[in-house]
C-alpha cells in the first residue's frame, strides 16, 4: 500500500469520544444515539474527480468504523472559495480540511518547491511512495505547523503534458510557442528550458486565449484537457510528462489535535487506503478522458520525454538550494527504480 509509510494503518475500532471541534457541524447520529460530527472538506473540482471519490469513500468508511460518530461533507466546485481562500480558512479553523495544489504551499514554505520540480518523479507510484513517507517529508510537512496547517496526505494530481495545434516531439518543436503555465517563476523557467515561452494565466482564460491566438497552447493532465474542451482548439496532446505535482489534503490543527488517539488512528488508516484508491481511480479517469478527447478529434503524440528531461534538469540545480531541500531531493532520487 503506497500510503503506509507516511500513515500507519490502524484498524482498531470501538467507542470514540464525542468531541466539539472547530469548523465542524453536528447532527443526530444513527449509531448509539450520539451526535455525528461532520467535518467540512473544501474541494475545487467536481464530484466526479478521483480525489472527490476518494474522500466520499473515506467518509463512508469513517462513519462505519466510528459507529456513526464522524463523517466528512465534501464541498466541491470551489463552493467554499478558491484554493488560496480555503487555505486561509483551514488556518483560521473555519473549515476542517481542504484539498490544495502543492504549488500553493511554496508561498508558505519555499522549501516545498523541491517536491514540485519537473521530472523529479519517475511514476505516480514513486511520487506517492516518497510524498507519504514520514522519513522523507516529515520535517518539510511539519514546517507548516507554524502556519497553522497540518499536512495529512499527498495525492496524485495527474501528469502534465503539453497541448497545442501541432505535435511536440522534441524541445525544438516548442520553439517560439507561448504555452500557458501555472503562475510562478519556476514554471516560466521550466517552459523556457523546454523550448517554449511560459505564459502564466488563469485556467478559465485558457480556452479563449488559445482560440484567439493570444497563446499557442497549454499544459495539463488529460482530465483537464478533455473536461475543459481544450481538445477542440489544441488538438495535439504530446506526452512530455514534465510535471507531476501533488495535491495535498490539509487540516486545521485544532480539528486534528482534538481527535482522540484511537480516532486519529482509524482516520490515518483510512487515509492510507484512500491514497491507493485515488490513484487507481485517476488511472481509470485518464483512460476515459483520452477516449473522449480522441472522439472529439484529438491526437495523442508520443514525445521524447528523455530529451525534455535532459534540458530541464538544470532547474533542479537552480532550485535545490537549502539543506532540507537537498535531503528531500536525495531521498526522492534514491527511491527511483
Amino acid at each position: 500500500m503506497l500510503g503506509q509509510k507516511r500513515i500507519a494503518s490502524v484498524v482498531a475500532t470501538g467507542a470514540v469520544l464525542a468531541l466539539t471541534l472547530a469548523g465542524c457541524g453536528s447532527e443526530s447520529g444513527e449509531g448509539g444515539g450520539g451526535d455525528t460530527r461532520v467535518f467540512r472538506v473544501a474541494f475545487n473540482q467536481n464530484e466526479a474527480h478521483p480525489q472527490a471519490k476518494a474522500i466520499l469513500e473515506l467518509s463512508d468508511k469513517l462513519e462505519a468504523e466510528t459507529g456513526g460518530r464522524y463523517r466528512l461533507e465534501l464541498f466541491p466546485d470551489g463552493t467554499l472559495g478558491s484554493q488560496e481562500a480555503t487555505i486561509e480558512q483551514v488556518q483560521s479553523g473555519t473549515i476542517d480540511f481542504a484539498f490544495v495544489a502543492g504549488s500553493l504551499l511554496e508561498s508558505l514554505e519555499p522549501d516545498f518547491s523541491v517536491v514540485n520540480l519537473p521530472y523529479v518523479y519517475e511514476s505516480p507510484e514513486h511520487q506517492l511512495e516518497v510524498l507519504n513517507d514520514q522519513a522523507v517529508v516529515g520535517e518539510l510537512y511539519d514546517s507548516l505547523s507554524q502556519d497553522n496547517i497540518e499536512v495529512l496526505a499527498a495525492y496524485h494530481g495527474g501528469v502534465r503534458n503539453v497541448y497545442t495545434d501541432k505535435a511536440v516531439e522534441t524541445p525544438a518543436d516548442l520553439a517560439g510557442l507561448k504555452i500557458r503555465v501555472i503562475g510562478s517563476d519556476t514554471n516560466v523557467r521550466m517552459m523556457e528550458l523546454m523550448g517554449g515561452v511560459g505564459t502564466p494565466m488563469a485556467q478559465d482564460e485558457v480556452y479563449t486565449a488559445i482560440q484567439s491566438g493570444v497563446i499557442d497552447g497549454g499544459e495539463n493532465n488529460e482530465l483537464i484537457y478533455s473536461s475543459l474542451s481544450h481538445d477542440e482548439i489544441a488538438p495535439f496532446y504530446s506526452s512530455t510528462g514534465h510535471l507531476m505535482m501533488p495535491d495535498y489534503l490539509i487540516a486545521s490543527p485544532n480539528t486534528w489535535s482534538s481527535l482522540d488517539e484511537e480516532t486519529r488512528g482509524v482516520f490515518e488508516g483510512l487515509l492510507a487506503e484512500s491514497i491507493d484508491s485515488e490513484l487507481a481511480a485517476f488511472d481509470a479517469a485518464v483512460e476515459t478522458a483520452r477516449a473522449d478527447a480522441e472522439a472529439a478529434g484529438a491526437t495523442f503524440v508520443e514525445s521524447d520525454a528523455d530529451a525534455f528531461r535532459e534540458v530541464v534538469l538544470p532547474l533542479h540545480d537552480e532550485l535545490v538550494t537549502t539543506e532540507r531541500q537537498q535531503q528531500v531531493y536525495d531521498a526522492i532520487e534514491a527511491a527511483r527504480g
